[in-house]
C-alpha cells in the first residue's frame, strides 16, 4: 500500500483509489492495535477518532438519569374491615388512607418514580385474617389519572352515580358535556383464604388439618409482574384495595411495588399506553354486584390512535355465587368479540384448589361420600378444595392476555358475553367480576 499526503486530506492509494471515508473496519482495527504498520500521523488520527467516539457514547450514557431500584410501600399491615362508622363522607385517616364503603375499600395517594431508563415492576400483596373466617373476593387497583371523575368523587357526593340512570353505573367509560370517566385499572385480583393466620390454633380447626400439611400458614402472599401497567404507575396516583368482607374483624394486608431499573445505560423506557375499558367490581357503596350478564352482554366502544403497535387485551374474570349450583361452582363460558369477530371463547376454571389447603384453616369439611354420593371414600374434603370459576380460596387471578395484531386506528366495538350467567336473587348471590384494558406501544 502506498501513501500520499496533501495539505487538505489523506488518501489511501491502492490498485483502485479508495477515499479516507470508506476505510474498512479491519484497517481501523489494524491502525489501533498495530500502529507501527501505518504512518504515525494516520495512526494518531484514527486513535483520536476512536477516543472521540468513546467519549460521545459516554456523554450519551450520562444524559439519562438513573433512579436505580426502588420499593414503594402502599399499605403496611393495614387493617381492612367492615364498620358502619366509616359511612360518613370520606376523609383520609392519619396515615393518609381513605376508608370507603364502610371500610371495605381503602384508597391512598402515593408518589411513584418516573423512570427514563426501562424498569420492570412487580406487585406484592400479603394478607392475614384478623378474625374473618370466610373466603372473600378482592381487587387491588389504580385510579387512572386520565379520568375526570373517580371513586373519591362518587363516595364524597361530588358526583352522584344515580344521575347516570344505569343499572350498573361506572362499569365502563363514559363522557358527557361536563366530564369523562375511565374505570379503575386492576393491578391484581385475589381471593382471601378461609381464616389464614388467625384460626391456626383455634379449637374449631384443631382436628381439621390434613396429615399431608406440616402446618397452617401464617399469611398468604401473591406476586405478579405488572410492567405493562407502568404508564398508570408514575408520579402521584391513587391506589386502592377492595375486599368483600362483612365482619368488623376483617383482614390485615401489605402492598409493595418493586421497581427494578435496567442495568443497560442506553436502554431507555419504552413508550407505552394503557386504555381502561371495563371493570365490574363493586368499589363504590353506590354500585351493586354485577349480575348483568344474565340479562345480556357488555358492549362498549373505544378509539385507538394513529401510530401504535403490539396491542393486547388483558381480561380478568371470576364467577361467584356460593350456593351448590352457583356461578362459583358451575362452568360458564366467556365469549369476547371485537368488531363482530370472536377473539376468545373459554371456560375460566380452577381445579387445583386442594393445593391451597394450607392457607384455609377455617374451611368447612365433610366426608367425601357425604358431600358426593358417587364418592366411595370417607376421607375429609374441605370447601376450599372444590373447583371454582377461575379462582381458589387463597389464589390470585392472572389476566388472560389476547394479542390484537389486526387492530387498526379508529373506532372499535368490544362485546363480552357470559350467556349462562345466573341472576342475583335471595340467597343465590351470583355475580361476575370482569375487568379489561388494552395496552400498546407508541411508535
Amino acid at each position: 500500500m502506498l501513501w500520499e499526503r496533501s495539505s487538505a486530506d489523506i488518501t489511501f492509494l491502492t490498485s483502485a483509489s479508495r477515499p479516507f471515508t470508506t476505510l474498512a473496519t479491519n484497517d481501523l482495527t489494524a491502525i489501533l492495535f498495530y500502529p507501527l504498520s501505518y504512518p504515525s500521523h494516520v495512526s494518531l488520527m484514527y486513535k483520536g477518532i476512536f477516543v472521540s467516539f468513546i467519549l460521545l457514547l459516554t456523554g450519551c450514557q450520562s444524559s439519562y438519569v438513573s433512579l436505580g431500584d426502588q420499593q414503594v410501600t402502599v399499605f403496611e399491615n393495614t387493617p381492612l374491615n367492615f364498620d358502619l362508622a366509616y359511612k360518613d363522607a370520606p376523609q383520609p385517616n392519619p396515615d393518609g388512607i381513605f376508608q370507603l364503603d364502610a371500610g371495605r375499600v381503602l384508597v391512598k395517594k402515593v408518589t411513584l418514580p418516573t423512570y427514563e431508563l426501562q424498569p420492570s415492576v412487580r406487585v406484592k400483596v400479603s394478607l392475614q385474617s384478623k378474625g374473618d373466617p370466610w373466603d372473600k373476593s378482592g381487587s387491588l387497583f389504580v385510579i387512572p389519572k386520565s379520568s375526570g371523575i373517580n371513586l373519591l368523587d362518587f363516595e364524597s357526593g361530588r358526583f352522584n352515580l344515580a344521575d347516570l340512570n344505569e343499572s350498573y353505573p361506572a362499569v365502563q367509560a363514559f363522557a358527557n358535556d361536563s366530564t369523562h370517566y375511565a374505570p379503575n385499572v386492576e393491578l391484581l385480583r385475589f381471593m382471601t383464604p378461609f381464616g389464614v393466620g388467625f384460626f391456626n390454633d383455634h379449637e374449631r380447626v384443631r382436628d381439621r388439618k390434613p396429615v399431608y400439611i406440616p402446618h397452617w400458614e401464617e399469611k398468604v402472599t401473591w406476586e405478579q409482574d405488572i410492567t405493562h401497567l407502568l404508564p398508570v404507575l408514575e408520579d402521584e396516583v391513587y391506589i386502592g384495595v377492595f375486599i368483600d368482607t362483612w365482619t368488623k374483624e376483617g383482614y390485615s394486608l401489605s402492598v409493595d411495588l418493586d421497581f427494578k431499573e435496567t442495568t443497560h445505560p442506553l436502554h431507555t423506557k419504552k413508550v407505552t399506553r394503557v386504555l381502561p375499558l371495563v371493570n365490574t367490581s363493586k368499589y363504590s357503596a353506590n354500585q351493586r354486584l354485577f349480575d348483568g350478564f344474565h340479562d345480556g352482554n357488555i358492549t362498549l366502544q373505544f378509539n385507538m390512535p394513529e401510530g401504535f403497535k403490539n396491542a393486547q387485551l388483558h381480561y380478568t374474570t371470576t364467577g361467584h355465587g356460593g350456593h351448590s349450583e352457583g356461578d362459583e361452582f358451575v362452568k360458564k363460558e366467556n365469549i369476547i368479540t371485537l368488531d363482530e369477530q370472536e377473539i376468545k371463547r373459554f371456560i375460566p376454571w380452577r381445579d387445583d384448589c386442594a393445593s391451597f389447603r394450607r392457607f384455609n384453616p377455617s374451611s368447612g369439611t365433610w366426608a367425601a361420600n357425604q358431600f358426593d354420593e358417587t364418592q366411595p371414600s370417607s376421607e375429609r374434603i374441605a370447601s376450599s378444595d372444590l373447583s371454582r370459576s377461575n379462582w381458589c380460596p387463597g389464589s390470585d387471578v392472572p389476566p388472560e392476555v389476547i394479542n390484537l395484531p389486526n387492530l387498526m386506528a379508529g373506532e372499535h366495538t368490544l362485546k363480552i358475553e357470559i350467556p349462562e350467567a345466573q341472576k342475583f336473587k335471595d340467597q343465590e348471590n351470583n355475580y361476575w367480576m370482569v375487568s379489561a384494558y388494552i395496552t400498546y406501544d407508541v411508535e
